[in-house]
């Protein structure tokens, strides 16, 4: 008998198969026990019967605890009344390592204790079903970009260069010079379109923001497309494009996760292109008219944001922000120097802003003094400035992060369990 996984259980009804895991329950029922394994790919029971195995075996109930790790042979059953719709008909178990008392239990526990837990509260079934959407998720972002004909390619950690303004970035030396965790792959990104046409990159960023929010972390993933000759309006039809094919996606292929955390899909199968495309003045009037007071020039909040969502029946893209609250990279509206041709998608449901991108300034001389504006160190732009004097064109990018879109599509209410391993302004370890 080879190695079989509980996933692929109905491959081989009617078969003998060794099943590697993981105790997750077990009861007793006189002359025969039940024992709920997990695998990593699923959960099975392995029905114990004291005439099928020997006394050895059969004596293993009382001291197998949660988490204890064993190998569990026995004979493939289909059985729709068991968990995964499938059981084995144990013929022996063999044990690698009897578990100590598992800390994390049935009861309530406090989030402090469940992040200080990280390590073993991954292997809770919500948690499991999170980060496998996560997994999913990840899928779905590649095969939309790749099958869209973009060349993936990596940026920088260490930058010497802010993209997202100074007040974020996590400072660090290197080897006598001073280097900094990046923010972001677009400046980089912005240099590959010019020899790729259409590029992404998609790795972990950093920003060194004093938020205990549920919306940020210090830490996160973000897949970041570049696009050469490409509008505002085109832009925005890519970020739509993106969240519809994740929302498809995850409809198509975590159909047992989204389950498991008890998911309301028919949130997901809203999420069908056009999105409503507002401007932020007309976002600001809507705020206005649900009796928030919002003053025209501020940036928006996370409950800001919410209010304008809840406005629509789905994600709504709102653009042309007042360029004082963006980036000193960010295009100035033609019609109108006040305003930046920049956009942000906002989710449903009160999670916010999950894509932000927009139009970049390709002319250089208007780019350097948006770098003096800025109060930016014009020397270290110079490679980014290059761009702007060799076959300058209109380009546009977005970022999306991965945990703010997770913890949507998942319906959880913080992205702390969005991401294995989280960092958050009090959280380094584990």
């Amino acid at each position: 008998m080879g190695k079989t996984y509980i996933a692929d259980l109905a491959d081989h009804v009617g078969k003998e198969v060794i099943l590697n895991g993981w105790v997750y329950n077990k009861r007793s029922s006189g002359k025969i026990w039940f024992l709920i394994l997990r695998d990593g790919t699923g959960y099975t029971q392995g029905v114990v019967a004291q005439e099928n195995v020997p006394n050895e075996v059969f004596d293993l109930e009382p001291a197998l605890t949660q988490e204890s790790s064993v190998s569990m042979a026995g004979l493939v059953k289909k059985d729709k009344r068991s968990i995964g719709g499938y059981e084995l008909d144990v013929s022996n178990i063999k044990v690698h390592q009897i578990a100590e008392e598992y800390p994390i239990t049935k009861k309530e526990h406090g989030t402090a204790f469940l992040m200080d837990n990280r390590h073993l509260w991954l292997r809770s079934r919500k948690q499991n079903a999170v980060l496998k959407v996560r997994a999913e998720t990840v899928r779905a972002i590649r095969d939309y970009f790749d099958s869209n004909g973009f060349v993936n390619l990596d940026t920088p950690i260490f930058t010497a260069n802010a993209c997202e303004g100074t007040t974020t970035l996590f400072e660090t030396e290197y080897f006598g010079q001073k280097a900094f965790l990046a923010q972001s792959g677009q400046l980089y990104n912005e240099a590959n379109i010019m020899s790729f046409g259409k590029v992404y990159c998609f790795g972990p960023t950093f920003r060194a923001e004093k938020s205990k929010t549920r919306r940020h972390l210090t830490e996160f993933w973000m897949v970041e497309p570049e696009i050469a000759y490409c509008d505002l309006d085109e832009n925005m039809g890519w970020g739509e494009g993106l969240i519809c094919h994740i929302a498809e996606w995850a409809l198509n292929n975590c159909q047992e996760q989204l389950e498991v955390l008890e998911r309301d899909t028919s949130q997901l199968e809203k999420i069908k292109s056009p999105f409503p495309r507002i401007s932020y003045t007309e976002a600001v009037d809507i705020l206005n008219t649900k009796g928030e007071k919002f003053e025209w020039g501020g940036d928006f909040g996370g409950g800001d944001e919410t209010v304008i969502s809840e406005h629509f029946d789905g994600p709504v893209i709102v653009h042309r922000f007042p360029a004082a609250i963006k980036a000193f990279y960010m295009k100035r509206d033609p019609e109108n120097e006040k305003l930046a041709l920049g956009m942000d998608i906002l989710a449903p449901e009160g999670y916010g802003e999950v894509i932000g991108g927009g139009e970049r300034e390709h002319d250089h001389d208007t780019l350097v003094k948006r770098i003096n504006e800025h109060k930016l160190p014009e020397d270290a732009f110079q490679w980014y400035l290059d761009l702007r004097k060799y076959g300058t064109v209109p380009h546009s990018g977005f970022g999306l992060g991965v945990e703010r879109t997770v913890s949507w599509i998942c319906g959880i209410t913080h992205l702390r369990e969005a991401i294995p391993f989280p960092r958050m302004i009090y959280r380094l370890e584990p």
